[in-house]
C-alpha cells in the first residue's frame, strides 16, 4: 500500500467513564476517475469514477477494465498513467473495438454497487472465454482452514485502521502469493486482478482466492472473469453470488475459520 492510504484523525476516545485525545488512523477513501483513450481516432472517455484507497491505482484501473471485460489480456494497454493524485489515464490499442451502449452506462463504483438478475449472469457468459477450461485438482479442508490466519499475517493496512478489505491470492497447497487492500471490496479484488493480469498470470485456474468479509455477487463476478475456481470468503456469501457461482462450476465457500467452513456449491473438489 502507498504511505497515503492511511490518515490520521484526532478524536476523543471514551472508555470506561474515562476521556482522551488521541490520534487514530483512518483508511484513507478518495474518488479515483479511470479515464481510457481508444479506436482508431483516438476517442477520450472518462469510463468510471470509483470510491478507492490510493495505492496500486496501475493495478486497479488494469484490473477493472479486465473484469469488465473491456479488454480481455494484457497487451491491450497501450500505456497507463497517473494524470494526478486522482485521475488514471489508459490506452488501448487501436484493435480494441468498444460497444458505446455498454461504456456509457453509469460506471459510479461504490463498496456495494453491482447488478443483479439472470441477465447479469448471461452477460458474464458473453464476456468471459475461460471459466470453463480447467483441470481437475482438490483442496483440502485444512488448506483452507488455514487461509484467515495466512492473510491476517498480510493486511498491514487492516491492522492500522480496523476498516479495509482484502483479496488475497494463495496456490492450490494454500502458499500466499499476493494480497492487496482497499476501503472497497471491490477495488480490493481489481487491484489484485490487475497485478496478475501484469503479471501474466491470467487466467488463474489454479488458485484460491480468499475475500476478507463478505461474498457478493460482484466479487464473483469479477472472479469469474479472471478464471478462478475457488472462492473462499471468511464472511458470508448472498444467493445471487451462490447462484453465480454455480452456474460457473466455481466452489464457493463462506464462514471460513480454524476449524470450520461452508460449502455453497460444487463442494466435490474440497477433501476432508
Amino acid at each position: 500500500m502507498s504511505n497515503n492510504s492511511v490518515t490520521k484523525q484526532a478524536i476523543r476516545r471514551v472508555q470506561q467513564g474515562k476521556v482522551a485525545d488521541v490520534d487514530d488512523v483512518l483508511a484513507t477513501e478518495e474518488p479515483l476517475e479511470i479515464r481510457i483513450i481508444y479506436g482508431p481516432t483516438r476517442t477520450h472517455k472518462n469510463l468510471a469514477v470509483t470510491m478507492r484507497t490510493p495505492g496500486n491505482d496501475t493495478e486497479l484501473a488494469t484490473g477493472f477494465l479486465y473484469t469488465e471485460g473491456i479488454i480481455s489480456k494484457q497487451v491491450d494497454v497501450t500505456s497507463c498513467k497517473k494524470l494526478n493524485d486522482n485521475v488514471m489515464q489508459v490506452e488501448l490499442d487501436k484493435s480494441i473495438a468498444l460497444d458505446l451502449k455498454n461504456i456509457d452506462r453509469n460506471f459510479y463504483t461504490t463498496s456495494s454497487c453491482g447488478v443483479c438478475g439472470k441477465a447479469s449472469i448471461d452477460a458474464i457468459k458473453t464476456e468471459c472465454t475461460i471459466y470453463d477450461k480447467v483441470k481437475p485438482f482438490t483442496v483440502s479442508a485444512e488448506t483452507i482452514y488455514a487461509l484467515p490466519e495466512k492473510l491476517r499475517g498480510h493486511q498491514a493496512a487492516f491492522a492500522e485502521t480496523g476498516g479495509i478489505h482484502a483479496a488475497a491470492l494463495f496456490d492450490l497447497a494454500g502458499n500466499i502469493i499476493m494480497v492487496r487492500e482497499d476501503v472497497g471490496r471491490h477495488n480490493a479484488l481489481d487491484k489484485l486482478v490487475g497485478a496478475a493480469l501484469n503479471g501474466g498470470m491470467i487466467p488463474l485456474q489454479q488458485h484460491i482466492l480468499l475475500l476478507s468479509g463478505r461474498a457478493s455477487f460482484e466479487l464473483v463476478q469479477k472472479a469469474t472473469m479472471a478464471g478462478l475456481k475457488v472462492i473462499v470468503s471468511v464472511g458470508a456469501p448472498s444467493s445471487l453470488a451462490v447462484q453465480t457461482a454455480d452456474e460457473f462450476g466455481i466452489t464457493l465457500i463462506g464462514f471460513a475459520k480454524r476449524d470450520k467452513f461452508n460449502i455453497y456449491c460444487n463442494s466435490k473438489i474440497v477433501t476432508v
